[in-house]
């Protein structure tokens, strides 16, 4: 197991990692809408919130040698469904290999945040 760590993506807020990478994959942690310099909430809507998911999960990923592009699996929080198409527009403008995908609406996200995207990606 090799550690994932981008300073280009906001630190861990819990005793976990960015990821890891096991074999030829990559496992990153889930990314919520933080500015990696400030640690502060960037975005007030849920699509404006998904960019920075997306921008912080982008770096992760660089990081450990690879890209949205070779992201085989992704799991998506949002804290309200009502949200799913806004979600689902940037997520599209991103994913565009359509990676396999679970995205559940959850009660709270950490810092209350609108969304939490993690990944699993080919190396």
């Amino acid at each position: 197991m090799k550690l994932i760590q981008s300073s280009a993506a906001p630190a861990a807020i819990g005793p976990y990692s960015q990821g890891f990478i096991v074999g030829n994959l990559a496992f990153t942690s889930g990314q919520i809408p933080l500015d990696p310099k400030s640690g502060e909430v960037v975005g007030k809507t849920a699509a404006e919130q998904a960019e920075q998911c997306i921008k912080n999960l982008k770096a992760i990923l660089e990081e450990a040698g690879t890209s949205l592009a070779k992201v085989v699996k992704t799991s998506c929080f949002l804290a309200d469904m009502a949200d799913f198409a806004a979600f689902n527009e940037v997520y599209a403008k991103h994913f565009t290999g359509k990676p396999a995908r679970s995205c559940v609406a959850v009660r709270t996200l950490p810092k209350n945040v609108l969304c939490e995207i993690e990944a699993i990606a080919e190396v």
